[in-house]
C-alpha cells in the first residue's frame, strides 16, 4: 500500500467512499476537496465490460474534447518536402526526417505526440523500441499515420486524447484542469464516455459502462453512476 499524506487523508475523511454521485455531484466535490497549490489535472478511469485478452475486445482510439486538456501538446511530426513544410504552417512544433531520428538516437525526447507520413514508417520503425514503451509511437489507428498532415496537427493541438483499454478492462484519461470548472469538465467527460460506448466491441456481453471515477490529480476518486451518464449523453 503506497504511503498517504496527512492533507489526503484529511480530504478522503471528508467524503463517502462508497457513495456513487451524479456526474455534476462527483466532480463538485473533486474541486472543493483538492488541497494541492498547482492547477491539477482531472483524472477520469472507466471500467469496461471486455476482455483485453481477445483483440477484438480492446478498446483503442482518440477523441477531440470539447474543452481541451488544459495543456497544448508539443507535437513532432516525422515527413519530408511539402508535407513538412505542412506541418509547421499547421502548427507542428518540429518536422523533419532523417535528422530528428538521428537526434531521437541520441536521447533528445522534447514533444509529446508525433505524427508520421506512411512514407516515413519505415524509418520510424528503427526508433520504435525508444517510442514505442514511451506510447510515442505513431500509430495507424489512432490517425497518427497519415498525409492529412494539417488536419491531425490542428485536432492534436486543440485537444486530442488518445486512451486504449489497460488489462484490467480499465480505460485512464486526463479530462482537463481543475480550473476549467464542473461545467467543462462534465462536457469533455461526456464527449469521452460517448465515444467509449460508440466503440463498444460487438462480442462484448452485458454491462458495458461497469464503474466510472473521476479525481484530481492528487487527490481521491469519487463514484460516478454510469447509467445517468449514459441519461446526459442520450440528452445532448
Amino acid at each position: 500500500m503506497p504511503k498517504r499524506g496527512k492533507q489526503y487523508k484529511n480530504a478522503v475523511s471528508e467524503i463517502d467512499r462508497q457513495k456513487i454521485y451524479d456526474l455534476a455531484d462527483a466532480l463538485d466535490n473533486v474541486l472543493k476537496i483538492k488541497f494541492a497549490k498547482f492547477d491539477e489535472s482531472v483524472d477520469i478511469a472507466v471500467r469496461l465490460g471486455v476482455d483485453p485478452r481477445h483483440a477484438d475486445q480492446m478498446v483503442r482510439s482518440s477523441v477531440i474534447l470539447p474543452n481541451g486538456t488544459g495543456k497544448t501538446a508539443r507535437v513532432l511530426v516525422f515527413a519530408k518536402g511539402d508535407k513538412e513544410k505542412e506541418a509547421m504552417a499547421a502548427g507542428a512544433d518540429f518536422a523533419g526526417s532523417d535528422e530528428l531520428i538521428e537526434k531521437i538516437k541520441g536521447g533528445w525526447l522534447e514533444f509529446d505526440k508525433t505524427i508520421a507520413t506512411p512514407d516515413m514508417m519505415g524509418e520510424v520503425g528503427k526508433i520504435g523500441r525508444i517510442l514505442g514503451p514511451r506510447n510515442l509511437m505513431p500509430n495507424a489507428k489512432l490517425g497518427t499515420v497519415t498525409f492529412d498532415i494539417a488536419r491531425v496537427v490542428n485536432e492534436i493541438k486543440k485537444g486530442k486524447v488518445d486512451f486504449r483499454v489497460d488489462k484490467a478492462g480499465v480505460v485512464h484519461a486526463v479530462m482537463g484542469k481543475s480550473s476549467f470548472g464542473v461545467d467543462k469538465l462534465a462536457e469533455n467527460i461526456l464527449a469521452f464516455i460517448d465515444k467509449l460506448i460508440q466503440l463498444k466491441p460487438s462480442t462484448s456481453k452485458g454491462i458495458y459502462l461497469r464503474a466510472i471515477s473521476v479525481s484530481s490529480t492528487m487527490g481521491p476518486g469519487f463514484k460516478v453512476d454510469p447509467l445517468q451518464v449514459r441519461s446526459l449523453i442520450k440528452s445532448t
